[in-house]
């Protein structure tokens, strides 16, 4: 379905590589962090509701994914000093509700991530989150409209960003 092509498409977008330390922020029950986990050598899903980091927890245990860590955070307080953020991360993909992610710009940047995939259905509050990593260095590479909804005026958005050497 059209969730398999978008999800595809941010793995390749992200080109994720075997080493690769990967952050997967709003990630519900794992829509993109499972797949990340088959191609990378460890991804970690943070999301804000506990009833889908459980979720997460148990379809990462059933698709026998060892790789894959989640946890429960409030992303608008800075997550960038959490023990499992210390090693940084290579990419980071997220994929938040309508109201943005503005809370999590600047610990993005901070992470210094050579590759961002950013998934969202607003495009006021993309524009807005897109300012501050364009600001720190960051360019558009490729972006993408799905529409996910057929016959409605509901389209997500999909913007890859790379950090200028």
């Amino acid at each position: 379905g059209v969730n398999q092509k978008m999800v595809a498409r941010a793995l390749e977008w992200l080109d994720v590589q075997p080493e690769d330390r990967v952050l997967d922020l709003f990630c519900g029950m794992g829509n993109f962090t499972l797949p990340l986990a088959t191609q990378a050598a460890s991804v970690v899903g943070v999301e804000g509701v506990p009833a889908l980091v459980e979720k997460g927890q148990q379809n990462a245990r059933l698709n026998g994914l060892q790789n894959v860590t989640f946890y429960h955070e409030n992303l608008e307080e800075d997550v960038t000093k959490q023990p499992w953020a210390k090693n940084g991360f290579d990419k980071v993909l997220l994929d938040p509700a309508r109201a943005g992610a503005a809370g999590v710009m600047q610990q993005i940047i901070k992470l210094e991530p050579i590759r961002i995939v950013y998934v969202s259905c607003n495009p006021a509050t993309l524009a807005r989150d897109s300012e501050a990593l364009l600001k720190a260095g960051y360019t558009i590479a490729r972006l993408a409209m799905l529409d996910m909804f057929p016959h409605t005026g509901h389209l997500e958005s999909m913007v890859l960003f790379s950090r200028v050497k």
